[in-house]
């Protein structure tokens, strides 16, 4: 009966030591990222450095709606235009 009650401590100290480690690690990342922030509105091309990550971002949405947006055509469809503009350039 006490090694389950010690058990039990053990497990208790446990999740308070993960929990501490966790949160530890998420106020290290949180002041890594306002550091990188406060060096990036210290550059001269600030403005520069944002419009560039802006257009990166606008072109990765655009990628990923593009693939997980639109259902692809029909294999048929795209046959069949193969097949037409075969004959059309067949015929010229």
């Amino acid at each position: 009966m006490t090694r389950e009650a010690g058990r039990d401590g053990d497990l208790d100290d446990r999740v308070v030591l993960l929990v501490a480690g966790a949160a530890d690690l998420a106020v290290s990342a949180v002041g890594s990222a306002l550091g990188a922030v406060r060096g990036l509105l210290r550059r001269s091309d600030a403005a520069e450095l944002a419009a560039e990550a802006e257009h990166e971002l606008t072109a990765r949405g655009r990628l990923v709606l593009d693939r997980y947006a639109a259902p692809p055509p029909a294999h048929l469809e795209l046959l069949a235009r193969h097949v037409v503009a075969r004959r059309a350039s067949d015929d010229a």
